[in-house]
């Protein structure tokens, strides 16, 4: 059986083109997954610390040991008394152990030699605070400095601010961030005349917490502010879409 050469080139060409446009759309398809619609999303919030916690120490020097420790026992007290009378409760007040310190001067005579003499025994106690009223915290950490004039040796801290709810905190703050990637690579899919895909990819940035107001710079490590009671959140997240 003979075909007819105008029908094997017609059926010939057919092929041709069915194989072009095969190979045209594998290409297109091949290209169009290849590239993606990456974004940054970015969300913040405002927040107040909800727990203080600080310290104080104070301590005393003497030849006799017995007389040191009394010494410090009556200025415990006197700074218990001082932190109840402030509004503090006794549950959120806590005393840390002693430390002694059996101290020396060291001299020189007059041939080069050195030698040392006993100088007295140094005791010191540290007072440690964790409240939720912040307000009484920040009060008994600028006033306890009047005790200084009842013979107390006193240095005082910085308060440090705390948040309790912080986990539920950042799992808010990821979910606005996620949706504000998805808001944007929507825009940019839009302006392109393309449709938004799937999500391939997301990544999470690195949580950061700064003082409110602050000219407080991020840190490649996470930033976590404690000295500032008023605080700022903020956490990022990288997304990336296939365009349709």
């Amino acid at each position: 059986m003979k075909y007819n050469p105008i029908i094997i080139a017609l059926i010939a060409g057919i092929v041709i083109i069915a194989s072009a446009c095969l190979f045209s759309n594998a290409y297109r398809y091949k290209f169009k997954s290849s590239q993606t619609i990456t974004v940054n999303g970015n969300a913040k919030k405002d927040f107040e610390s909800d727990l203080v916690k600080w310290n104080a120490s104070y301590s005393r020097k003497n030849f006799d040991l017995k007389g040191a420790s009394d010494q410090l026992a009556e200025d415990r007290e006197l700074v218990r008394n001082f932190l109840i009378a402030q509004g503090l409760k006794a549950e959120e007040i806590r005393f840390e152990a002693v430390n002694i310190n059996k101290e020396f001067e060291y001299h020189t005579d007059g041939k080069g030699s050195s030698y040392n003499t006993f100088s007295g025994y140094t005791l010191s106690q540290t007072v440690g605070v964790e409240s939720k009223d912040l307000n009484k915290v920040d009060n008994a950490s600028r006033e306890i400095s009047t005790l200084i004039s009842q013979g107390l040796e006193l240095s005082s801290s910085t308060p440090n601010y705390y948040y309790s709810k912080l986990e539920d905190l950042k799992l808010e703050l990821i979910s606005q961030a996620s949706k504000n990637a998805h808001q944007r690579a929507q825009n940019i899919a839009s302006e392109s005349a393309s449709t938004l895909g799937q999500l391939v990819k997301a990544d999470l940035g690195v949580f950061q917490i700064t003082g409110q107001n602050d000219n407080e710079e991020f840190s490649y490590g996470g930033a976590f502010n404690t000295t500032s009671r008023k605080k700022t959140a903020n956490i990022t997240v990288k997304a990336s879409y296939l365009p349709l």
